[in-house]
């Protein structure tokens, strides 16, 4: 019996090893990246209750009643924002159209929300749109793709790139090619962000003009250190995945490969184990004591290692994806205003020629 067990368990590292054959990437730890220093603000403690409300609304619930809880929690975020952009639903793909007044919609962005892929959607996400509609100039079609765990993780990989090669030739009013497209996305949108732009590389469709990753997960290994560093000074995501630290991590592998029916290391799903060499210009915000800080710091340096124009920004002690707390947050402006400089920069052909020269 004892070495039946043995071979079991040999077996199933053996196993382990080879299908998932997870590699070292701590030589893109150590960069030095520019931290935007932030001043205490009354604020900052009303974000940290608003957390705490939505720790509340899901409290003493479980599995599915658990997951419709902080579904409803966070689409009430954005039914409480004032937008002054008109919101149009679209049937197909499914989504909305955010429209600032006066802007061009033949300039685009495709927004990608977050919610750890099982939660989020277009109407929670309007603080976010409507800003991006404003900075960008651009008519933003928010992506309601389709979640897990009722749809499969590549379900909604899937909507991604129907919505981006549709938008290449639609617009708000119809059939219309677009000037000016961008890509965007937040924590897990941000990881098919990601993603996204690599595949529409590899099949050899227009690239988008610039793309724009707020907090993104950009690997589902779990092996970056702020992981686990991180878990106390996070707020939002150390309560929730905290717990995940105390698991090894080839459980949690497997756990990932069942749940997703995706390896973690497939690049679709870990965009950083992927190539990331001929991106369009990258522009990438984190929080320095956010969880996924470290996805986005080996990402940013990988990338450029590969020579593509990616650029990191990170705020200290800022919550994940500080953005959608706007107008409330003066960090979240700031970043607001940190993406239409840069959108500006790309139009100039500013941002591939400084990237270039650091590489």
């Amino acid at each position: 019996m004892l070495w039946t067990l043995l071979a079991i368990v040999a077996l199933i590292v053996v196993a382990t090893f080879l299908l998932f054959r997870v590699k070292d990437l701590s030589e893109f730890d150590g960069n030095e990246w520019a931290v935007k220093e932030v001043a205490p603000n009354p604020a900052h403690d009303e974000v940290l209750s608003r957390i705490k409300d939505m720790g509340r609304a899901s409290k003493g619930l479980k599995g599915k009643a658990r997951l419709i809880a902080l579904r409803n929690h966070l689409d009430s975020l954005g039914e409480d924002v004032e937008v002054t952009s008109e919101i149009r639903h679209n049937d197909q793909p499914r989504g909305e159209w955010v429209i600032a007044p006066g802007v061009d919609t033949r300039r685009r962005v495709l927004y990608i929300h977050g919610g750890a892929w099982a939660a989020g959607s277009p109407r929670s996400h309007r603080a976010i749109t409507d800003r991006f509609s404003q900075l960008a100039n651009a008519a933003v079609f928010a992506l309601d793709y389709r979640l897990m765990p009722e749809h499969r993780f590549m379900d909604g990989i899937r909507d991604c790139r129907q919505a981006y090669t549709w938008l290449l030739a639609h617009g708000p009013d119809g059939e219309e090619t677009a000037d000016f497209m961008v890509v965007a996305g937040d924590s897990a949108g941000g990881s098919h962000t990601l993603s996204l732009i690599a595949w529409i590389r590899d099949n050899g469709i227009r690239q988008p003009d610039a793309a724009v990753a707020l907090s993104p997960s950009t690997d589902l290994t779990l092996t970056a250190p702020s992981n686990r560093d991180n878990i106390r000074t996070d707020p939002l995501l150390g309560p929730v995945f905290g717990g995940l630290s105390k698991i090894p991590l080839p459980v949690l592998w497997w756990g990932t490969l069942a749940a997703f029916r995706i390896s973690p290391t497939n690049p679709v799903a870990s965009p950083l184990r992927g190539n990331l060499n001929n991106l369009p210009p990258t522009l990438i915000h984190a929080s320095s004591t956010e969880m996924l800080l470290d996805n986005s710091t080996r990402y940013a340096a990988k990338a450029r290692a590969e020579g593509s124009p990616v650029e990191l920004h990170t705020w200290q002690n800022m919550v994940h994806v500080w953005h959608i707390f706007t107008p409330l947050l003066p960090e979240a402006e700031e970043a607001f205003e940190d993406i239409r400089a840069f959108l500006e920069q790309v139009e100039k052909g500013e941002i591939s020629k400084a990237a270039k020269g650091q590489l």
